[in-house]
């Protein structure tokens, strides 16, 4: 069985919340739960599978923690390393919905990193959105902040997703 950590930078908290709420579904132990504002990005090198996850601020910028982590992170060779991407975001900012799920995905390609787990952004309506590359959804995208409801059954069928690729 692989082994899985979860990464994530979380200003508000709503992000750590979404990770959690992955580990579970995905039988996770807390202790495979990293905040990256107190984690080394060589802490990596145990895991099999990276689930990376960060919030979009601003005008589309990565939250500040993960971007610092990614920035280690590039010195990584990530080659036998499969990641999965998601984001928290808010599709009132119809020009920079999760962002930050998008710029994770090109910041880490010189990682040679195996991105897997791509998901669809339905039923939100948002103008442009950097986890849209190429027509293809890089990561799980959540707003918590309109649409709560929508939330679990998207952490479930995205685990569901990432169980059969694993």
């Amino acid at each position: 069985m692989k082994k899985i950590g979860i990464f994530y930078g979380s200003t508000t908290g709503t992000t750590e919340k979404i990770a959690r709420g992955l580990a579970k579904r995905l039988g996770v132990e807390d202790k495979d739960i990293h905040d990256v504002a107190e984690t080394a990005p060589s802490a990596v090198g145990d895991y099999d599978v990276l689930i990376l996850g960060a919030s979009t601020w601003g005008a589309g910028d990565l939250q500040e923690d993960m971007a610092t982590f990614i920035d280690g992170l590039k010195a990584i060779d990530l080659r036998q390393t499969e990641v999965a991407l998601f984001g928290c975001g808010d599709e009132n900012m119809a020009e920079t919905f999760c962002d930050g799920v998008g710029e994770m995905y090109h910041r880490l390609h010189e990682t040679h990193a195996e991105f897997i787990a791509p998901f669809e952004n339905d039923p939100y309506k948002y103008n442009h959105s950097d986890s849209d590359v190429k027509g293809m959804i890089v990561g799980l995208c959540i707003d918590q902040a309109n649409h709560p409801e929508l939330t679990d059954a998207r952490l479930d069928a995205w685990c569901e997703a990432i169980k059969q690729e694993i």
